[in-house]
């Protein structure tokens, strides 16, 4: 996988261990683009379409995540959300641990997704005011990259867009909480995102559409994937393309890299 920015490293200090987790079979509002939840909330909810509306300001505005305290909403109906199990941010089951750097405040998760998979996510804060995640595609990897950990591991399974969003929607309702918004987002954790290229575009979209991060902010980071990055080119989504070199020429680069 490309390295890091050197800005994401975060201390040696020990991580510290999570064990919070949704109850079995939760359905996640939040794992539903704008589209699909109107059609949640009209047709399951029994809701007018503006409701819909009411929720995405909450979730993706103000950062929050609990129904209870979307204070604008019926008071029934929000316990009724509850009663049925519906979440915000349950697609991903806990977080496994968590490590914030004492130097940047760099903040470095493991993230149990509802299958068991593990993966990881960095919320990397900058003295200009950038605030950049750093996400996950996919769980493992199949690259074989010789230098990279996530390469070693293998390759599990293709994270699923609402599993990307997530990740990045989690950093970013904690920042809108406090005043502060997710500026930028880069496809440089675990997996390979061109091997995965629906669900990781599918997930750019949202992360633009309704995290409000500008297209050209959102960098997709490949070994070198060529049939990835022409569809890339012609996607009407303009993000940015980091493609990961390491080596000088090509067959330095292919001792170490795909």
């Amino acid at each position: 996988r490309p390295a890091k920015p050197s800005a994401a490293k975060p201390s040696a200090a020990k991580p510290k261990v999570l064990r919070q987790k949704q109850p079995p079979g939760v359905f996640d509002v939040g794992s539903l683009d704008r589209q699909a939840l109107e059609t949640f909330v009209v047709d399951d909810l029994k809701q007018p379409k503006f409701r819909a509306k009411q929720l995405r300001e909450w979730i993706y505005d103000k950062g929050i995540d609990d129904f209870t305290n979307m204070t604008n909403l019926p008071a029934k109906w929000r316990t009724d959300m509850s009663e049925r199990g519906l979440t915000i941010g349950g697609t991903i089951a806990g977080t496994r641990a968590e490590q914030i750097s004492q130097r940047d405040g760099t903040i470095k998760r493991a993230y149990e997704l509802r299958d068991g998979s593990v993966i990881e996510s960095v919320l990397m804060p900058y003295n200009d005011g950038r605030r950049t995640a750093c996400i996950s595609s996919q769980a493992g990897c199949g690259m074989g990259c010789t230098f990279c950990a996530t390469g070693q591991m293998g390759f599990s399974r293709h994270l699923t867009a609402a599993e990307i969003f997530e990740q990045a929607s989690r950093f970013s309702r904690e920042l809108r909480r406090r005043g502060e918004r997710l500026s930028n987002v880069v496809f440089m954790g675990m997996g390979e995102p061109l091997a995965n290229y629906n669900n990781v575009i599918e997930a750019a979209r949202r992360i633009h559409d309704e995290l409000g991060v500008g297209a050209r902010h959102i960098t997709i980071s490949t070994v070198g994937l060529a049939r990835g990055i022409e569809k890339l080119a012609d996607d009407p989504l303009p993000v940015t393309l980091a493609v990961s070199l390491h080596q000088a020429d090509d067959e330095s680069r292919s001792a170490i890299m795909p």
